[in-house]
């Protein structure tokens, strides 16, 4: 048996999935019958498995998503207009390879935001990063921050972002300062990276909701030509009592 010291520098190499794996292993005298080669793949499998793990929850935690949400929760069989099919292709994070948007569009309460966090969440457990933001608020934050010098940094952290949400566009006409600020953080990800889109108010009232002809060209131009569109109908499912994701949905 190896000496309990192993464990502990195994520890100090914060190797600590393989510190478990194998603590584990001297506890299980069946495990000796195995090779060596056998019990180090055992050890290397337990620590990449409680990297990727944590990994998984630095991502999320970074991500800051208004609800823990995942696909296979999202309800498929309601009547709002739900593509299973598409859902199950983003599921595959293809779009986000492809640094493609998507747009999730219908009234209130009909799951818009769950499904976008749904699936930055799935984008996290592929490995990619994510960011949620409200955007009349995150507006109003780098706005700010170019008062105390932290905006040039605040939207370079946003640029790096593999997956951004922007929740509840066009809620609130955003000022001059805000049109501005909102066509440098999309252009920044124009290509380079994947942004979700949810609105209350479907495409074609966008511009006119941007206050102004020139800035909302420029800006639509970045987001509508390159997402795919999940158009969602029906009334509020908050109004009738009935949870957002009582289903599963297959992602396979």
């Amino acid at each position: 048996m190896l000496p309990h010291p192993v464990i502990q520098h195994l520890r100090a190499l914060k190797l600590d999935g393989m510190a478990l794996a194998l603590q584990e292993q001297q506890e299980q005298p069946g495990l000796r019958e195995l090779s060596f080669e056998e019990r180090l793949t055992l050890l290397v499998d337990r620590e990449r498995a409680c990297r990727d793990t944590r990994g998984l929850q630095r991502r999320l935690s970074a991500a800051r998503l208004k609800v823990q949400a995942s696909l296979e929760e999202v309800d498929v069989k309601h009547p709002r207009g739900l593509d299973a099919r598409l859902l199950r292709s983003l599921a595959q994070g293809q779009w986000i390879a492809e640094k493609r948007g998507v747009i999730i569009t219908g009234p209130t309460g009909v799951g818009k935001t769950f499904i976008g966090c749904a699936l930055a969440h799935q984008a996290c457990r592929q490995g990619f990063t994510a960011l949620y933001a409200q955007t009349g608020r995150l507006l109003q934050e780098l706005t700010l921050a170019k008062g105390d010098g932290r905006y040039l940094k605040l939207l370079a952290s946003i640029a790096r972002v593999n997956v951004l949400i922007l929740d509840d566009w066009g809620l609130d006409v955003p000022t001059a300062e805000g049109r501005r600020i909102l066509l440098e953080i999309l252009d920044d990800r124009y290509e380079r990276s994947s942004t979700i889109i949810t609105s209350q108010f479907p495409t074609s009232a966008w511009h006119a909701n941007l206050g102004d002809p020139t800035l909302a060209d420029a800006i639509l131009d970045r987001v509508l030509h390159n997402a795919y569109r999940i158009e969602l109908r029906g009334e509020s499912l908050r109004k009738k009592g009935r949870k957002l994701t009582p289903e599963t949905v297959s992602l396979s």
